[in-house]
């Protein structure tokens, strides 16, 4: 019928075929209809695919009876992955497609979600698996993967299985008939990503006032390893069109490889890609890494600290640490030519760093800004201000450079601002 919306159902058909069958009578009962994707190699399937493992096999490079030879789940599940990828891809652009549902164990799990994230944000994808119990960080990943837990293992149907995989059929079937479309710009003006952490969210909170107050929204990302990741893939999408990045503490947890790092590509997508951008050091005085509750590590007990919560332990980091952070900022900004400008808030880059802080340290602060001005790539405007991260002119400052890059009213200019109160 008109206006049915195609949920694509991901599964291995040799193990899983009652639950896929069962899935698609489900999704039927509902109004849409199930575009099945075997997933599976070795065994004979238990129940017809509307995207069979020739196919899948074919569109990820290599023959199924190539793949049969000497079958095994590890040579197998890339060329399936990247089959069932392709072919998927090709239906969600062409509008054939609104949605995914996967059924697995932990490979099942890794192979569905693998595909999932290939897809673009805002396109319902379900992931009923007997592993979202545990931690699901590697198969949801910076994408809007929705984890479903089956608590038992999805190996025959029973009351409880049909109940879950029911349940699951309604999840997709919903997302899929939400009218809400992922837009990217609004009256024109783009999309603005915002990085921030705890120590800056009353900075965030102020920036986001002043933005809507010019027409412009916001999306703002946890600065925490996965949320800057999440920004910049959002950026090479082209979902977002403008950066404040308020928040550089992934590239000190990247330096010294804990909690937040955010990756290589962290603070380098919007120099490449010449989106304007307005960055801060924000948080980037200290790290944050995971304990036992309360735990101070051995190698961190002669730095000033806090705790964060019990199990997120923050140490202040030196002078000489902080210029290692520095030049790692530099170095990743050396893809940005121009339409950017770094503001430096010399009275401390957080609310741990700032006057009456537990983390002051304003001798340490000095040298990490003498190092990040001496390593400023020449296209990048550089202001400094005799004020703390979140003060509200401060701020301010940082949103109307970034609405004046966006539209055109600043020159962008290699420069020292002097500094000045507020």
């Amino acid at each position: 019928m008109a206006g049915t919306k195609v949920i694509a159902v991901l599964a291995t058909l040799d193990t899983k075929g009652d639950e896929a069958e069962y899935l698609r009578e489900q999704l039927a009962a509902l109004g849409s209809r199930a575009l099945v994707v075997d997933m599976g190699v070795v065994g004979e399937p238990a129940a017809a695919a509307d995207l069979t493992r020739e196919q899948v096999a074919a569109a990820g490079g290599t023959p199924l009876s190539e793949l049969l030879r000497d079958p095994t789940r590890e040579a197998a599940a890339p060329v399936m992955i990247a089959g069932a990828t392709r072919l998927l891809r090709a239906k969600v652009e062409a509008g054939e497609v609104h949605g995914l549902l996967g059924l697995g164990g932990f490979q099942g799990t890794a192979a569905c979600c693998q595909v999932m994230r290939a897809m673009p944000y805002g396109l319902p994808k379900v992931m009923l698996s007997t592993a979202a119990s545990g931690d699901t960080s590697s198969y949801v990943d910076i994408k809007d993967v929705t984890m479903m837990f089956s608590v038992g293992d999805l190996l025959g149907l029973n009351p409880f299985t049909r109940k879950i995989l029911a349940n699951a059929a309604g999840a997709a079937h919903g997302m899929a008939q939400v009218e809400v479309t992922l837009e990217a710009r609004a009256r024109d003006k783009p999309l603005i990503g915002m990085s921030n952490l705890g120590v800056l969210t009353g900075g965030a909170l102020k920036a986001l006032e002043l933005f809507a107050a010019r027409g412009y929204e916001v999306v703002v990302f946890h600065a925490i390893g996965s949320g800057g990741r999440a920004m910049e893939q959002m950026m090479k999408d082209g979902i977002i069109g403008a950066v404040f990045d308020y928040a550089m503490g992934e590239i000190a947890d990247e330096v010294f490889g804990v909690l937040r790092a955010g990756g290589p590509e962290r603070l380098t997508v919007a120099g490449k890609l010449g989106l304007p951008q307005v960055l801060c050091p924000g948080g980037a005085e200290h790290l944050g890494i995971l304990v036992e509750p309360h735990v101070v590590p051995e190698e961190w007990k002669d730095h000033t600290h806090v705790f964060h919560s019990p199990v997120v332990f923050v140490p202040r980091l030196n002078a000489d640490e902080l210029v290692r952070v520095a030049r790692e900022v530099t170095a990743r900004l050396r893809h940005t030519k121009g339409n950017a400008v770094l503001m430096i808030p010399r009275d401390g880059t957080g609310r741990y760093a700032m006057p009456g802080g537990p983390l002051r340290d304003p001798e340490s602060d000095a040298a990490f800004f003498a190092a990040l001005k001496e390593g400023l790539p020449p296209g990048i405007e550089l202001v400094e201000r005799d004020t703390h991260a979140e003060d509200p002119e401060f701020v301010a400052e940082c949103v109307e450079r970034l609405i004046g890059l966006i539209e055109g009213r600043y020159g962008v200019r290699h420069r020292i601002v002097t500094p000045r109160r507020g």
